[in-house]
């Protein structure tokens, strides 16, 4: 917190650290409910907090990966079902599948080496690209993360609910709502917690299938070279007795339905602000983890399937067919050891599903919250909890997905249909962004060609799988994704639009206002008198608002006031959630955005202080500044100016663009006994923005669009 006196330096601060919170015994006995569910907020200024909820790879690969290896469950199925009579194809399927694994990681490893402090498809495709490609990879991306969600659920109930009594099967939907809110809770708790609950699912389900697929690898060793030989001569008679293209559509379009094997690999270098210091090498690390893991087990198993002659059986999926075969016969001590085992994969399989589910509720909330940054989406998706959780985004995600199981009913083949297309927008967005970037820079980058390849070919893969998979999927109800993407950029458009608007608007007031205060005569400040009247001022930022608000007192409350107190709250939203430089920079930008309001006010004849503070949560740390400011000056009144637009834009889409502090802090400090006197300034979003007169003050106050 800092204070100032203008009335005996008016530009000289003095600093004086934030009070620390301290708890009674019986305050720390005392926990509300959501407390005891969500946890106790985090202290921001604890340079510690960063290395707390930061992961390191290993954690990062669970947390992050889970959606890759996950997808392995269908995305093989998928891809081997769609080969038809053709299985001996799965050979080259399983090598492609492996190779385009790394073709992807290798090009988004490149884009975590650019973009070190996170480098999702929306970051890439808005800073390579443009805003528009930014808009529609953005929009695809929190699209695909709430199918994430939805498939990694519904699926995780198939493959659990394949070995149970078929009775029970009504009850598969209402098991993935529930999973569904579960996941919302832990993930209110913070990133970090929830991944370190399932922890034990993901090294279960990557021991139990490592070890099978290196079983069946292993004991049909002496056989591969000839499966791939006969493979090779199949291919061979195919290609003339159908044709080598009729071939190789058919190929391309396994190749595309399996597309889903691919999903998840993105994650990383979308959730780098969440990684462990340095970031760049720990994302790194992390996406070799992913690589080397969803090449083996998605390749693994569909050579798994032709090996062992897998076919579709009624209620389950191939995996557990292969696993059913592989494990036939096993016995320990004349006892049959083989089913248990099955079992106990299938288990972990749709355990592993459900916590698949966590990669969309990591990033889809980081990418709502970097579009709320720029202001395509409410500010409110880059607010942070307490726990320095993106709340609003984790449960617009788990909102979104329970609206999905129920429109689909939790079926998996209608959710595959939607699924795949949206990520493979994002891939090439990001690739094409990359490809368009080397080239650009090749005068500079030393090793701009090996970079331009390897972004330029997966660009070229993904590209492939796009045009594919919406070719085929489209007219099966892929267009319902298509619509849902085109729907949420047009909303995008609409809340970008009003943003600029109230942004130019209150531009203009600032450059209004600003020339009746250099113009009136200044008066000398008066002695600090905390007895004397004081009107405390809410101010968010140097603005046209808050200097609106500044004039109005002596406009309508002529000699009334004697001291003025500027109080203000920085918020620490996702975009600043990097460092303890971050937040340090912002607590002296508010310091020093309300020390200009104090040297107007001084100029205006009134003794004026600045307290303020940083936080996650605004309306909570001002009403800990107003009651000190309370007591400090015990006959004070507060004031707070709200926005009122003369035209169409203070409707129902404004008010819900929109935090209303003000409102929000009058009803409480009511409660407490004080006043807050809320005044209206009326602006017109409609009128062209005037440049201030100080380049010093033109600030555009987008941060008050979202809490005014």
């Amino acid at each position: 917190m800092e204070t100032e006196s203008n009335s005996q330096h008016p530009t000289r601060p003095i600093g004086r650290s934030s009070p620390t919170l301290t708890e009674s015994p019986a305050a720390a006995a005392k926990r509300t409910l959501t407390e005891i569910i969500i946890g106790r907020a985090r202290n921001i200024r604890d340079p510690q907090v960063f290395h707390n909820i930061s992961l390191i790879a290993f954690l990062a690969w669970v947390g992050l990966g889970s959606d890759g290896l996950s997808s392995s469950c269908y995305g093989p199925e998928e891809a081997f079902l769609a080969l038809g009579p053709h299985q001996y194809l799965a050979v080259f399927l399983a090598m492609l599948t492996a190779l385009t694994v790394f073709i992807i990681s290798a090009s988004y490893s490149q884009t975590i080496d650019q973009f070190p402090s996170g480098g999702g498809g929306y970051v890439v495709a808005s800073k390579l690209l443009g805003p528009t490609p930014g808009l529609v990879s953005g929009c695809a991306l929190v699209v695909d993360y709430v199918l994430t969600i939805s498939i990694s659920i519904a699926s995780g109930a198939d493959a659990i609910f394949s070995f149970l009594p078929t009775q029970w099967s009504e009850a598969k939907f209402w098991v993935c709502i529930v999973v569904v809110l579960l996941l919302v809770g832990m993930n209110l708790r913070g990133v970090k917690e929830s991944v370190l609950t399932l922890l034990p699912i993901f090294l279960t389900f990557v021991v139990m299938h490592v070890w099978l697929i290196s079983y069946a690898i292993v004991e049909r060793a002496p056989q591969l070279p000839q499966v791939v030989h006969e493979a090779i001569l199949q291919a061979h008679r195919e290609s003339k007795s159908i044709g080598f293209f009729a071939l190789a559509i058919i190929f391309l379009r396994s190749y595309s339905l399996g597309g889903g094997t691919y999903t998840g690999i993105e994650a990383t270098s979308n959730g780098l602000p969440i990684l462990r210091e340095p970031r760049a090498a720990t994302g790194k690390r992390t996406m070799l983890y992913m690589a080397v893991s969803l090449a083996f087990v998605a390749g693994g198993i569909l050579f798994g399937y032709m090996i062992f002659n897998v076919g579709p059986e009624t209620g389950k999926t191939l995996n557990a067919v292969l696993f059913d075969k592989m494990s036939a016969g096993w016995k320990l001590f004349g006892l049959n050891v083989g089913t248990p085992i099955v079992t106990f994969t299938l288990i972990t399989e749709g355990a592993l599903l459900f916590v698949a589910a966590q990669t969309g509720f990591v990033d889809g909330p980081r990418v709502l919250a970097s579009m709320a940054h720029d202001r395509w989406l409410p500010r409110r998706f880059s607010n942070l909890s307490g726990r320095l959780v993106t709340q609003d985004g984790v449960l617009a995600m788990g909102l979104a997905a329970v609206a999905t199981l129920v429109g689909t009913h939790a079926n998996v083949h209608m959710l595959v249909v939607l699924y795949a297309i949206n990520v493979f927008i994002t891939f090439t967005l990001s690739q094409l962004g990359m490809t368009v970037h080397w080239w650009q820079t090749r005068t500079q980058e030393r090793h701009w060609i090996r970079k331009l390849a390897v972004n330029g070919i997966g660009c070229t893969f993904t590209a492939l799988i796009l045009i594919v998979t919406t070719t085929l999927k489209f007219y099966e109800g892929g267009w319902v994704t298509v619509l849902m993407t085109g729907g949420l950029v047009l909303v995008c458009y609409l809340v970008r639009k009003h943003y600029e608007a109230v942004s130019r608007a209150v531009q203009q007031l600032e450059a209004d206002i600003l020339p009746e205060i250099y113009a009136a005569v200044e008066k000398p400040p008066p002695e600090r008198d905390p007895l004397a009247p004081t009107a405390v001022v809410l101010a968010n930022g140097f603005n046209g608002l808050g200097l609106a608000t500044l004039t109005a007192i002596p406009r309508l409350f002529d000699g009334q006031f004697r001291n003025i107190v500027f109080i203000g709250v920085g918020e620490v939203d996702s975009a600043l959630l990097k460092g303890p430089e971050e937040v340090k920079a912002l607590e002296q930008s508010v310091a020093d955005d309300l020390l200009e309001y104090c040297r107007l006010a001084a100029d205006l004849g009134f003794h004026s202080e600045l307290r303020c503070t940083i936080g996650p949560d605004v309306v909570l740390e001002l009403r800990r500044l107003a009651l000190e400011v309370a007591k400090e000056f015990p006959n004070c009144v507060f004031f707070a100016g709200k926005l009122v637009f003369t035209d169409e834009a203070d409707g129902f889409i404004s008010r819900f663009l929109h935090n209303h502090t003000a409102l929000e802090l009058q009803n409480w400090l009511q409660v407490h006994g004080y006043s807050l006197v809320i005044l209206p300034v009326r602006v017109s979003t409609s009128r062209p923005a005037t440049p201030p007169p100080h380049t010093e003050s033109a600030r555009v106050a987008e941060m008050e669009a979202a809490h005014n």
